[in-house]
């Protein structure tokens, strides 16, 4: 992984608004961005949240529509405000805070663990997150995180809980679900977004989120500076739908290019205003619970493995002729995820891909993911390798559609999420069912893997779900 960037910058343009949010702080430091428990493994978890000098997200502020318009202009002004708008009066601003956290661990009604205070400033745009180890496995904690005041008087507290991943050797069913593509401007209740709430309905054990989950690119406003890009982070962390899922379902984050920086960016591509891909990526990490690389993988139970892959820090130019040498993964990437497939012991395995590897994808136009002819080379590599694994599956986010594919050359099956709302979904015809297909439907939803034994036979069922979490399709499948 490449040398994380701490741009000075964030703490200067953050620093403009430091008065304002250190005069709200003086009657409290609040979590109006609620927290996020993440990579969860049978003993270790990541907390992360951020202090806040308000306690809920403004909803009376300018509000901004991306469109083709608004693009237009900024790419003709630069500008990525209006004249006269500051990032303080838009729709959801949420100002940070300087203050200090902690999160607590509990178990059966008792304290079992408490952090040390950290300490959080504009440099990180009020974030952090907390490593806590020696935990059991298959076992559920609450947490509390506590936000205080500079002084140490606490003023606000949040609730949550999770359970820890069960050991490799246990035969357990698991049930996650994940989701991909969600855009400001197609939020589609007042909470933020229905399938955030449909999904807590059913008490995952995990969940993954593919990319996507801001759009940086899109001019509401454009993420053209870091504190632009800190405020559509924190925007959409602020929603109470999205708030109280991630506070009780413990979460594995995967960037796709509109939060990495722009639409089918690269390292070394073009820029977004002040931002480029290192300095947006890095503002990633912070706003994210997440370990030092974004490439990983977790075992649940004797029955399930997952990858989680990058698909922008290391790949090469889309412009790049296809070959031998051009790549979406990197030779580092490529290796680790074919050795630990390899040495997996796992019933199943499911690689969650940011971007799709069977497909089919649209032609005219697309030059980006494993499914395209621009990097056909890789992707004949990866389908026929995963193929030749037992159970292996690809669940992956980027395409604006639900489906089911299965190639036609390997027998790699594929489960495309789909948006997470409806009004977000576009980019193929209803009406167009090629041969690889098994379901197709053009509209937002999920996806839900589940694990189970059935007389002691290992199954794995895929349903897709709309955004209130009725199935739509529904494969069950056996263990090879």
């Amino acid at each position: 992984m490449k040398p994380r960037f701490r741009v000075l910058l964030i703490g200067l343009v953050l620093g403009l608004c430091s008065m304002a949010s250190g005069e709200a702080a003086e009657g409290g430091v609040f979590l109006a961005d609620g927290f996020k428990v993440g990579e969860v493994t049978s003993d270790s978890v990541i907390v992360w949240t951020r202090a806040t000098a308000v306690a809920k997200p403004a909803d009376d502020g300018v509000k901004l529509r991306a469109s083709k318009k608004t693009r237009k202009q900024f790419q003709k002004t630069k500008k990525a405000l209006p004249d006269g708008v500051t990032v303080e009066q838009l729709e959801g601003y949420v100002p940070g805070a300087p203050g200090k956290i902690r999160a607590v661990i509990s178990s059966e009604g008792r304290d079992v663990q408490a952090t040390e205070w950290k300490t959080v400033g504009p440099e990180r745009d009020y974030c952090c997150q907390f490593v806590i180890k020696d935990l059991k496995p298959a076992t559920e904690y609450g947490v509390r995180v506590e936000a205080a005041t500079p002084e140490g008087k606490v003023t606000d507290t949040r609730e949550g809980r999770f359970k820890t991943a069960p050991p490799a050797d246990v035969p357990v069913r698991v049930l996650c679900t994940s989701v991909s593509c969600s855009a400001w401007k197609d939020r589609d209740c007042r909470r933020g977004y229905k399938i955030y709430d449909s999904m807590r309905r059913m008490k995952p054990d995990f969940f993954v989120h593919t990319g996507d989950y801001v759009y940086l690119d899109w001019a509401d406003p454009m993420g053209a500076t870091p504190e632009l890009v800190c405020h559509k982070w924190n925007r959409q962390n602020g929603l109470p739908s999205v708030r109280d899922f991630y506070a009780v379902v413990p979460s594995y984050l995967v960037r796709d290019d509109h939060d990495s920086l722009r639409n089918d960016c690269w390292p070394g591509g073009r820029t977004l205003g002040d931002m480029t891909l290192d300095k947006s990526v890095a503002i990633w990490y912070d706003h994210m619970p997440i370990g030092k690389k974004s490439y990983r993988t977790f075992r649940w139970g004797k029955d399930l493995q997952i990858w989680i892959v990058e698909g922008r820090e290391y790949r090469s130019p889309n412009t790049m002729p296809d070959g031998p040498e051009k790549t979406i993964w990197g030779k580092t990437q490529k290796d680790w995820f074919t050795r630990t497939v390899t040495e997996s012991d796992a019933t199943f395995k499911i690689l969650f891909s940011p971007t799709p590897v069977v497909g089919p994808d649209r032609v005219e136009g697309k030059h980006d993911n494993h499914s395209n002819v621009d990097f056909a080379t890789e992707g004949r590599w990866l389908r026929r390798f995963m193929a030749d694994q037992r159970n292996m599956y690809v669940i992956n986010g980027d395409r604006h559609w639900q489906y089911v594919s299965v190639c036609p050359d390997t027998g790699l099956w594929e489960f495309s999420q789909g948006p997470a709302s409806n009004s977000h979904a576009e980019g193929w015809k209803p009406d167009d069912l090629r041969p690889e297909h098994r379901f197709l439907r053009v509209k937002g939803g999920y996806v839900a893997a589940e694990v189970f034994r059935e007389k002691g036979e290992p199954k794995i069922r895929f349903t897709h779900y709309d955004v209130k979490g009725r199935p739509v399709h529904e494969e069950l499948l056996n263990a090879k």
